[in-house]
């Protein structure tokens, strides 16, 4: 063996980022001069080099190289102890190749990063987060976790108290921020905070690592939205509108329906209750008779009875509707009410009319007029006495309206009150189908006196 290598540090420790130089000797005990080039295998090979990268030495000669072991400082390269070699070639006989080999200690370093995730929260109840820790040194790493507020409205509180990371590697710890009080309503409240990761020293009496500190923020919203007022107001002002449509629309419907159920049989049966027979005296005396001509009737209906010196009056309708009169005549006179009713098709060219007329020998005094338009039919409404007219309407304006004279209106015997309709467009009443037809009521009220005037 013309070759003889050593390296004069067989173990070295190297700092990870920094330079260590072990010596290699080299002796040529040959007889010819040789060139002798250096490769180093192991582990270690990707951050080490040989300087120089070849020698050549005259027979009997020595001389020397250094091996430069620089480990990066980063994860990839573990802390502790690698075996490395280096190989030895000469030129001109391959054969003669030596590995002299060593060992070197990576020493240990620690650094950790950190990240809070998000750095600001809200809600009513709690802020959650999330802390991400990052162990970038080339040994494991056991980390604290704590954490604290500004002030005592609010604490921080983390699923876990510690993390174990591998060099290289990342993970995370839940964290929540809890306020020391509910906020029902008003301004939302902001909770400043703190928290930190702390590594802990590998051996005991090390020096403590400075910790990592990230500041984050919480927002507290109020329990109770802030719409939640408005949408009340809103809720109240709906329920008043609705109460002012009943009122303005359905209650006049359900009140027509209600007056429009006095049915003419009705009316006779109450006034069968009430009246009392009637008797004639044998002097001649003459006592009042009883009559009835019942709203709502057949146009042209008439009936009357006398006993002693009493009458009766009915009314009668002309064309589509009806009119009758009812009332009890006794000497100066009685009251007396009649109704008149409508019904109407629309565009048939000419406007409908129906009359209440006066009995023979007597007078009527009209008092009172009730017109009703319980479809909500649109046209015109005329009320006339002895073709004067008295009121002249529009259908779409009302659906009940009633007039009331201090002087009463005269109409003579066989005089008539007429309520035309010209009809424009068919109403519907409410939750009803729709009608084919206008239909108008009119009700007079007054005094039927006998005798003409």
């Amino acid at each position: 063996m013309s070759l003889t290598a050593s390296l004069d540090a067989p173990s070295v420790t190297a700092e990870p980022g920094a330079r260590t130089d072990v010596p290699l000797q080299i002796l040529n005990s040959g007889s010819t001069v040789e060139e002798y080039r250096f490769e180093v295998v192991g582990a270690c090979a990707a951050w080490a080099t040989v300087e120089p990268a070849a020698l050549s030495l005259y027979p009997g000669a020595s001389g020397t190289v250094v091996v430069r072991l620089t480990p990066p400082r980063d994860p990839s390269v573990p802390a502790g102890e690698t075996p490395f070699g280096i190989r030895v070639v000469p030129t001109s006989e391959l054969s003669e190749t030596v590995v002299p080999e060593g060992r070197v200690t990576v020493a240990p370093f620690t650094e950790v990063t950190s990240e809070l995730v998000p750095r600001s929260s809200n809600g009513a109840r709690r802020g959650s987060h999330q802390l991400a820790v990052d162990n970038r040194g080339n040994a494991p790493v056991t980390v604290r976790l704590s954490g604290r507020t500004g002030t005592e409205r609010a604490r921080v509180r983390f699923a876990t108290a510690e993390l174990r990371i591998p060099p290289g590697h990342a993970d995370f710890a839940k964290l929540w921020v809890r306020p020391a009080k509910r906020l029902w309503r008003g301004t939302p409240m902001t909770h400043t905070f703190q928290v930190f990761a702390a590594p802990v020293p590998a051996e005991e009496g090390q020096e403590p690592y400075e910790p990592v500190v990230l500041d984050g923020s919480y927002e507290q919203q109020a329990i109770l939205p802030g719409w939640l007022p408005r949408a009340l107001i809103l809720a109240a002002v709906v329920a008043i509108a609705l109460v002012g449509l009943w009122y303005a629309l359905l209650r006049p419907a359900v009140k027509s329906a209600a007056r429009e159920a006095i049915t003419p049989e009705a009316v006779a049966s109450a006034a069968e209750k009430t009246a009392s027979p009637s008797s004639g005296t044998a002097d001649g005396g003459a006592t009042a008779g009883t009559g009835g001509g019942n709203a709502g009737a057949t146009a042209g209906a008439e009936g009357g009875a006398t006993g002693g010196a009493g009458q009766n009056g009915t009314g009668s309708g002309a064309s589509s509707g009806s009119g009758t009169g009812a009332g009890s005549v006794g000497g100066a006179g009685a009251p007396t009410s009649a109704r008149v009713e409508v019904r109407d098709a629309v565009g048939g060219g000419s406007a409908s009319g129906s009359a209440y007329r006066v009995p023979a020998g007597s007078t009527f005094e009209l008092t009172d007029i009730v017109v009703q338009n319980p479809q909500g039919d649109a046209g015109t409404l005329v009320v006339s006495s002895q073709s004067d007219p008295v009121l002249r309407l529009a259908l779409e304006n009302f659906r009940d309206s009633d007039y009331h004279f201090v002087t009463p209106i005269l109409v003579p015997a066989g005089g008539e009150i007429t309520m035309t309709v010209d009809c424009r467009q068919v109403g519907r009443p409410v939750q009803a189908p729709r009608p084919s037809r206008c239909a108008e009521s009119l009700f007079l009220g007054g005094t039927l006196r006998s005798g003409s005037e």
